[in-house]
């Protein structure tokens, strides 16, 4: 399993001084979503004599480009890549059982650019229909005045707990990646919106890229905000503590910004181990009010509601990428006992006002109460 480093504290282990980098030079390079919090003139030098960690920002020579051939900026915009081109990228690790499995390598060394918002890290294992990676040669870590790494955690928000009483949380959970869960929340979004409700966003973990937060933010979320604003480009591998103060800090500060309804995406499905670890932990169920399940299946969305029952969570809905099928949704229905809500669903505001009625009932759903709402 990929692990984090611990960047020592400058005073107990100085760096030695840092290559001085010019201006131009990084100025020219494509900077990556990944590393969009940075105050860039905060950037000294670079060096290429540190053992990388997860965060560390790099910059790198793309020499030959493979599965992604766009890279993510931080504005957002997709730039085009081409062998010879400077990047700036952070390393990380990447779970991703349909695209790449990676981990921030041990030194810098040629390596791969493994997701499109900018990660870089060494290929353990990749899915049989997809290219070989862009390649990478790095060219050192950016460092600040001290010499340090310049590293996300420089810029996270700091920790902050939710307002006391905290708005209603919905979790969007999944069976898997690609199973409908952003789609599903931004649709819910757009539901509590038009309900005349003012949702806020956070992605509770994943891997660094700006599309969910796009989607999310276009659906009328605000703010919206995910793991890279609490200092991690990656979540994979990130001790479950750790993920428990990344979720208490996102929904500390969504809640804050005085949302009426807080609209939380964990990433991968139920047994991906970090988010295993978050549905079993005692700070996920005090957070959270109520869950809707994405499933690509019936038997998926059965054996996944079974499961967060299992964990006293309740479960307001089955939706995602089963719901795409009438006779798969009627199967999931009746395999799970809760309503299978469809994206013209979750975008109704009668509907999206009666899940936040049913979870403010002392947190219990009412099936039929639900399903009403729905035919009306």
């Amino acid at each position: 399993m990929p692990q984090l480093r611990t960047l020592p504290a400058p005073l107990e282990q100085p760096h030695p001084p840092a290559v001085s980098l010019g201006r131009p030079s990084l100025e020219a390079a494509k900077l990556a979503y990944s590393t969009r919090h940075v105050r860039l003139e905060a950037v000294r030098g670079i060096r290429a004599d540190v053992v990388p960690g997860a965060g560390d920002l790099v910059l790198a020579v793309v020499t030959e480009v493979g599965q992604h051939k766009r890279l993510e900026l931080r504005d957002g915009r997709r730039a085009a890549l081409f062998p010879g081109d400077e990047i700036v990228v952070c390393y990380g690790s990447r779970y991703a059982p349909d695209q790449f499995e990676a981990e921030v390598p041990p030194r810098i060394e040629r390596c791969a650019l493994v997701a499109a918002g900018g990660v870089a890290g060494r290929m353990i294992t990749a899915h049989d229909r997809v290219a070989e990676p862009t390649q990478i040669k790095p060219l050192g870590v950016l460092t600040q005045e001290n010499g340090r790494p310049v590293n996300l955690r420089d810029w996270a928000l700091p920790a902050t707990e939710a307002s006391r009483p905290a708005p209603p949380t919905i979790a969007v959970l999944g069976t898997s990646m690609n199973s409908g869960k952003t789609t599903a929340a931004a649709h819910l979004v757009r539901g509590l919106s038009a309900a005349g409700t003012r949702p806020g966003a956070a992605k509770v973990t994943g891997t660094g890229a700006g599309g969910d937060v796009w989607l999310l933010q276009d659906a009328g979320a605000t703010p919206v905000l995910d793991f890279t604003s609490a200092g991690h480009v990656s979540t994979y591998g990130v001790a479950p503590a750790e993920i428990e103060r990344v979720m208490f800090t996102l929904h500390g500060h969504v809640a804050a910004a005085r949302c009426d309804v807080v609209v939380l995406e964990v990433a991968d499905g139920l047994f991906q181990q970090e988010t295993r670890a978050l549905t079993e932990s005692e700070g996920f169920a005090d957070t959270v009010d109520g869950v809707l399940f994405a499933a690509c299946d019936a038997l998926g969305a059965a054996l996944g509601v079974d499961r967060l029952r299992h964990l006293g969570l309740t479960v307001l809905g089955v939706t995602g990428m089963v719901t795409a099928s009438p006779l798969a949704a009627r199967e999931a229905a009746a395999g799970t006992g809760v309503p299978v809500l469809g994206l013209e669903a979750l975008e109704d505001p009668k509907a999206a006002a009666q899940l936040l009625a049913d979870l403010s009932d002392d947190g219990q759903t009412t099936t039929e109460t639900r399903e009403q709402s729905l035919r009306r």
